[in-house]
């Protein structure tokens, strides 16, 4: 899927003084010693930026109540703390924070030497540094919500967060900047990729690239996550405008909508799990009663219960063919909660159904029609987020939809011990890695 062409950026500094300040303060360092000139050049880089890894949203998949972790030694060793939310925990796998701010620091290059870039027509150029613009955002918007209070918890976007990063200045000390910053910080990267961006859509194999159909899906999910139900609602218009298909579970030939190859593939760039840690999850009896006789997407998404009582993941195999950030049936979701909590319940259960008529077989569809036609409004959004949980299921979207909702008490019992996140812990927001705070002290405050 990727022709990936391995291009750093040394920039003007030299190679110690680089690697010393990125150590102690961000604890990143690029590495090589080719300084892109042409569009070809930085698109390689860019394309180096896309091809970075980054499992955090699955691996906190494993924090919900819909996941498990695999009986087995070594999953129970690389993922045993993180399933139980152990703080600080000192072994097994440990949540990113380098790759978050190398991706940060490659769309910053990209942004500065704009106007250096040669050999390339001006609409190529602004195409990519929209991209960079998309990217910058994108990145602070997952690490503020892995290690920032969520934003619409009662005075969250006073409280600090994660490092806002926004040049390439070297000397610059890093610390903490607040919730609120950093949603501001995003919002204005989208509107500057708006501005730059001008594919509406990329041949498959390169729709992992993002476009300005893409962007109008960030904007929704970031003003969803915000609480702005009016603007979430409307950038989710806007894409259902330009791009409304879904898959049909009814049809023989349909796609796992969470393939790049999918009808519904608005940008194709993460895999949010890695073919260790989706071995390693197991969906619970407790998700699976969540589906409903007639619910196409159970045997599609979930296989045979085994003998510990849980069941093997089928939706996601950890291989690139599952890459999926942004797809058509999420924005139908975002459009309907937010319509819902605007008391637009026509509006609301319109998007809602023509989701539910994909996914279930005919006649469950019509008894669910019955049911959400006569839904007051508080049934109808708990009806939209429980649709959330079932359609959006192994795509690292739960834990986030947990935190800026209700934050539930969740209870998980491990040989007989029960173990409680209780309702509001301050355990829904992660603490930054050891790593990253012995390099940098700065991050403790």
């Amino acid at each position: 899927m990727y022709k990936t062409k391995k291009i750093y950026i040394a920039l003007m500094f030299a190679g110690s003084f680089f690697i010393t300040s990125c150590s102690n303060f961000l604890d990143i360092q690029p590495t090589g010693k080719v300084i892109p000139n042409s569009l070809e050049e930085y698109r390689a880089l860019m394309t180096t930026v896309y091809s970075e890894s980054l499992t955090d949203r699955g691996l906190c998949d494993m924090r919900t109540g819909d996941i498990t972790v695999r009986n087995d030694e070594y999953d129970q060793n690389n993922y045993r703390d993180i399933e139980r939310w152990v703080p600080n925990y000192t072994s097994g796998t440990e949540f990113g924070w380098i790759s978050y701010y190398e991706n940060i620091y490659y769309s910053n290059a990209i942004i500065n030497k704009k106007d250096e870039i040669t050999q390339g027509t001006q609409e190529d150029i602004n195409q990519l540094v929209g991209e960079a613009y998309f990217m910058r955002g994108y990145m602070h918007f997952l690490l503020v919500n892995l290690y920032g209070q969520p934003y619409t918890k009662e005075g969250a976007p006073a409280t600090k967060a994660v490092p806002l990063k926004l040049t390439l200045d070297l000397e610059e000390v890093p610390t903490r900047n607040t919730v609120g910053q950093i949603y501001l910080s995003i919002l204005s990267d989208i509107d500057n990729a708006r501005k730059l961006i001008n594919k509406e859509q990329w041949e498959t194999g390169y729709n992992y690239r993002f476009t300005t159909i893409a962007i109008d899906a960030f904007e929704s999910r970031v003003h969803l996550y915000m609480g702005e139900w009016q603007k979430a609602y409307d950038a989710a218009e806007r894409v259902i405008a330009k791009k409304s298909t879904l898959e049909d579970y009814n049809s023989a030939d349909f796609q796992l909508p969470t393939l790049y190859t999918s009808v519904e593939s608005i940008s194709a760039y993460e895999n949010v799990y890695s073919t260790t840690s989706i071995t390693a999850s197991q969906a619970t009896e407790t998700f699976v009663q969540m589906f409903q006789d007639g619910d196409l997407r159970l045997a599609k998404y979930i296989g045979p219960v085994n003998t510990d009582g849980n069941y093997p993941i089928k939706k996601n195999e950890g291989i690139s063919k599952y890459k999926c950030s942004f797809r058509t049936s999420e924005l139908y979701l975002n459009s309907a909660e937010a319509a819902a909590r605007l008391n637009q319940l026509p509006e609301a259960r319109n998007r809602l159904l023509q989701l539910m008529e994909k996914r279930y077989t005919p006649a469950a569809y019509e008894q669910k029609e019955t049911e959400v036609n006569n839904m007051n409004q508080a049934d109808l959004i708990t009806e939209i987020l429980n649709e959330r949980a079932r359609e959006l299921a192994f795509e690292g979207h739960r834990w986030f939809d947990l935190r800026r909702t209700t934050r539930p008490e969740i209870k998980k019992v491990f040989n007989e011990q029960t173990i409680i996140l209780q309702q509001d812990d301050v355990r829904y927001t992660l603490q930054i890695p050891l790593s990253a705070t012995s390099a940098n002290p700065n991050l403790k405050d």
